[in-house]
């Protein structure tokens, strides 16, 4: 079988297949989605920076979720829009082991902030008293370091062991951006160490993340229902609905793509390239409307800055 060299080698990114006459009009509602999360996730980050009373864990680890956001938007834009505004598909090797490095790595990122979130939230219901002390800044910090260097740690290798294997004169992925699975297929060579090294990743992440997470609301639904009064309990659920949200909005497409990757063979290639899009369009939207719906800090800070000059919450509340 013939293959190219990496000097020559370029892939062909793909859009929703059968629309190619419409790609210019489907680049509208994109945009607009690319716009939505740059405007929303920002502003989420610079409520937090400049009202006082949400330098608090709860909303640091609210900012870290902004920033990945941030993170996987930009790193999915740049082919996303060539391809719909310009209908250019071509991607060079170099620029596609950047881009899935960059996305899978925000993506590791976004599960480790939604994990230390729902930590937040435990030690929140189950030791409110100790919580200042549990929650410190500098131990936040440290969490915030340690989902930094564990993400980008952990996908260094997958470029560099992509970039040395030869590709098939067939590089069509199926996607509107790079991805580890999606590349590593296109290989003329034996791929079993690759692919046993994304297994590895996705199982010590994604995988043990979302396990600890669902132990996480088990151990917060205890201390719950533990609580005497009904409306106290639904006073301390109510303080996790917007990162459930966050959580579902994460978890349920990357699992529907995995499957439709593994077992759904019947699936259209339309379906497969939409479920993606869910996986890492939509929770960059939606993730700062949730928390500024739930969070009636954000809410009260946000309504400030267009109705009241810019002035913090607590100056409005003092008059």
């Amino acid at each position: 079988m013939s293959y190219s060299n990496h000097s020559s080698t370029s892939f062909f990114l793909t859009g929703l297949p059968g629309l190619e006459t419409v790609y210019l009009w489907l680049s509208i509602p994109l945009c607009t989605m690319y716009i939505a999360s740059l405007a929303g996730n920002g502003l989420i980050l610079w409520v937090v920076k400049s009202e006082p009373s949400l330098h608090q864990p709860m909303y640091y680890f609210l900012s870290m979720l902004a920033v990945t956001d941030l993170g996987l938007s930009v790193s999915t834009l740049p082919t996303m829009l060539t391809i719909y505004m310009m209908g250019v598909s071509e991607v060079a090797l170099d620029m596609c082991l950047a881009q899935l490095f960059f996305i899978h790595t925000f993506s590791i990122m976004e599960s480790s902030v939604l994990l230390t979130m729902a930590f937040d939230r435990v030690v929140a219901i189950s030791s409110p008293l100790h919580y200042a002390t549990i929650l410190t800044n500098p131990r936040v910090a440290s969490l915030g370091m340690v989902i930094l260097v564990r993400s980008i740690g952990l996908h260094i290798p997958a470029p560099i062991m992509l970039k040395k294997l030869p590709y098939c004169q067939k590089r069509h992925l199926s996607h509107s951006y790079c991805l580890h699975p999606d590349v590593m297929k296109l290989a003329c060579t034996d791929t079993r160490i690759n692919s046993a090294y994304g297994l590895f990743v996705v199982l010590s992440t994604l995988g043990v993340d979302s396990v600890l997470i669902v132990l996480s609301y088990g151990l917060i639904l205890y201390t719950v229902l533990s609580i005497a009064s009904k409306t106290e309990r639904l006073k301390a659920l109510n303080t996790c609905v917007s990162h459930i949200c966050s959580v579902l909005l994460f978890y349920t497409p990357m699992i529907g793509l995995s499957m439709i990757h593994r077992f759904g063979k019947w699936a259209s290639p339309c379906s497969r390239v939409l479920l993606s899009y869910l996986h890492f369009l939509t929770p960059p939207v939606l993730n700062p409307v949730v928390y500024t719906i739930k969070t009636k800090q954000i809410r009260q800070r946000i309504w400030c800055i267009f109705r009241c000059g810019g002035r913090s919450i607590g100056h409005i509340q003092g008059h």
